[in-house]
């Protein structure tokens, strides 16, 4: 069975700390067990979600 964790940041803004922390979390987990890391931007508050702030996530991420 492959392990496979992901994050999931509303783009309503830039990551903070936290954000940061929770994805490194995740992305060492599925590194160790020789799984798969998702990025899926949520689009639950399309109200306040912005493309640039999702190109920044990616960016950050990278």
């Amino acid at each position: 069975m492959t392990t496979v964790t992901r994050f999931a940041p509303s783009p309503t803004g830039r990551l903070h700390v936290g954000n940061i922390r929770t994805a490194l979390h995740n992305w060492m987990l599925a590194r160790k067990a020789g799984g798969r890391f998702l990025l899926r931007i949520d689009d639950t508050d399309a109200e306040r979600s912005r493309e640039d702030y999702v190109e920044a996530i990616r960016e950050d991420l990278a």
